[in-house]
């Protein structure tokens, strides 16, 4: 790619950060739907000792498009910056999605990525953007959080008596 095309390119890529916001985040994901995907993260966390964090983003910030670093660099920043590496048995999991890239990540801890393949969160990534092109946002998440949950309840089961101690908010970030 010569010199001209890379600064074009690059430029294109801020446009399409800069020119998606917030509202837009509201359409694919409004606060019913939000509160509905924090219900079924609170709902699934009663069942195993996981946690589940969704974070929406509409752009990335200047910072990540100026030196062109890809979705899965935030996604891993935002698995820090929202503590979702900080559970007590390493296995949270962060679903990720940047809107303005129509891109989907999703970050676990090595507690939970040791037993679960690789192929199986890129056929879950996979199977959200089928839905989220056909416009079910809500329909996406929930199905990945259907799928990570009863990964978690199989490999990270509540013990008999045990309560989930919830270590991380239900509800969606949205940035």
């Amino acid at each position: 790619m010569t010199t001209e095309a890379t600064f074009f390119s690059k430029l294109g890529r801020i446009w399409r950060h800069r020119w998606i916001d917030e509202a837009e985040v509201r359409r694919a994901l409004p606060a019913s739907a939000m509160e509905r995907l924090a219900g079924r993260v609170a709902a699934s966390e009663r069942r195993h000792s996981g946690e589940i964090r969704i974070c929406v983003e509409a752009g990335l910030p200047m910072s990540y498009l100026w030196r062109h670093a890809p979705a899965r660099e935030r996604a891993v920043m935002l698995f820090g910056k929202l503590r979702v590496w900080d559970t007590e048995h390493n296995n949270g999991v962060l679903v990720y999605l940047l809107l303005a890239e129509h891109a989907i990540e999703i970050v676990a801890d090595r507690g939970i990525d040791s037993r679960v393949d690789a192929a199986e969160w890129a056929a879950m990534t996979q199977r959200m953007s089928t839905a989220f092109r056909e416009g079910h946002f809500e329909d996406g998440i929930t199905q990945a959080l259907e799928e990570i949950s009863a990964l978690l309840v199989e490999h990270f089961p509540l013990g008999e008596g045990e309560a989930d101690a919830n270590e991380l908010p239900d509800e969606p970030v949205v940035l």
